[in-house]
This record gives structure tokens, C-alpha cells and sequence, in this order.
């Protein structure tokens, strides 16, 4: 398997978990004002989630122009 084939496998699975991590955010905004004090524990997984995917997304378009 190349290096784009493997990256490529990655970012399925980190868009997985970026889409799950949006929907546990979405969720807890719904529960809200009761669970207010998991917004920032929710959020910070959220946006670890899509920072990694983008991460993976720019390696992966400077190795298919390389």
C-alpha cells in the first residue's frame, strides 16, 4: 500500500471520528443549560478531531502534488 493509499485510509477514519465528535457536540447543545459543564471537554474533542483531519487533508494534497 503507498503512502497516498495509507493517508488516504486515515482520513476516512479521522472524518469518522470528526463526524461523531460534531454530532456529541451537537447533542450536548441540545442538553444544554443541564450540561453546561462538558462544553469545553465536548468542544475541545471536537476541534482535536477536525485540527487532526485537516492535518491529514494538507499532507495528503502535498503528497499527490509532489
Amino acid at each position: 500500500m503507498s503512502d497516498v493509499d495509507t493517508l488516504k485510509a486515515e482520513i476516512k477514519k479521522l472524518n469518522a471520528k470528526a463526524t461523531n465528535a460534531k454530532m456529541n457536540l451537537h447533542d450536548l447543545s441540545e442538553e444544554l443549560p443541564g450540561d453546561w459543564p462538558k462544553i469545553m471537554e465536548v468542544a475541545q474533542a471536537a476541534y482535536d478531531a477536525y485540527a487532526a483531519l485537516d492535518a491529514a487533508r494538507a499532507k495528503l494534497k502535498a503528497l499527490e502534488a509532489a
